[in-house]
């Protein structure tokens, strides 16, 4: 158990859509923007648990999960039922290397996501570290639907708050909605959509993407820009232009 930090529930946001927020107090170890940790109940004597990304900047005592309620799901229908106040446990140590200073210099940071994948991204952009040395950042956010964005007025605000440095855009796959791109990211990179939205290109030589979220969508937006955009994977010791996370 010395792994393991006792955490306190203080507060939860609960979609209809199934997705929810759960901020939690405790005191772990200091962890690097875009990290993960694992989060964990003790039931009928075992421990269950699973991995979470950090969406809270590290300098935010409150710690901030993005969670989408899996009916079969082991740990997620438990942490859908606590209350505030109620107890949990949270690993002592941060893990991962979906982190900027893993990102090599570039000029345009292409912030790709699905669903709960925002998450990282948002523990970036509001630590606001180390962002100085891209001339622009592109958050990509991908739904089924506009409701699962629940998001938006923060990311909004991050946007506002930048000055213009930051270009966000809502992908919904399932709807049209203004504002927003119909579609799916592969798709809209081939037809050239995407980046005529945008107003940048996903030029090799300029510019940076991170993946997170969606298994599929990762992979399918990988061989897009790998086949269409000459992008490779990067690696700690090949430089390339792509950097994926998956979620499970």
């Amino acid at each position: 158990m010395d792994n393991w930090v006792i955490g306190k529930v203080v507060n939860i946001e609960k979609y209809s859509n199934k997705l929810f927020k759960i901020f939690i107090k405790a005191y772990i170890n200091n962890f690097i923007s875009g990290q993960f940790t694992k989060i964990a109940i003790i039931k009928k004597k075992k421990i269950i648990q699973r991995a979470y990304s950090f969406v809270n900047a590290s300098n935010n005592l409150i710690l901030e999960f993005y969670i989408l309620f899996i009916s079969h799901g082991k740990l997620s229908r438990e942490l859908f039922n606590l209350k505030i106040n109620s107890k949990l446990l949270i690993s002592r140590k941060s893990f991962g290397f979906f982190i900027l200073k893993e990102i090599p210099y570039c000029e345009i940071l292409w912030m790709f996501s699905s669903g709960t994948g925002v998450g990282p991204y948002l523990s970036i952009l509001r630590e606001n570290k180390n962002l100085e040395r891209f001339k622009n950042l592109v958050l990509i956010h991908s739904n089924k639907f506009i409701k699962n964005c629940n998001y938006n007025s923060v990311i909004k605000n991050l946007r506002d708050n930048y000055y213009g440095k930051l270009r966000v855009l809502n992908i919904i796959s399932q709807e049209n909605i203004y504002g927003a791109l119909k579609g799916r990211i592969n798709n809209l990179i081939y037809n050239g959509i995407l980046e005529k939205t945008i107003g940048l290109g996903l030029d090799y030589r300029k510019s940076h993407v991170m993946i997170c979220g969606n298994p599929l969508m990762i992979k399918s937006t990988k061989e897009i820009l790998i086949k269409l955009r000459n992008m490779k994977k990067h690696l700690h010791y090949i430089k390339g232009n792509i950097t994926f996370e998956r979620y499970w």
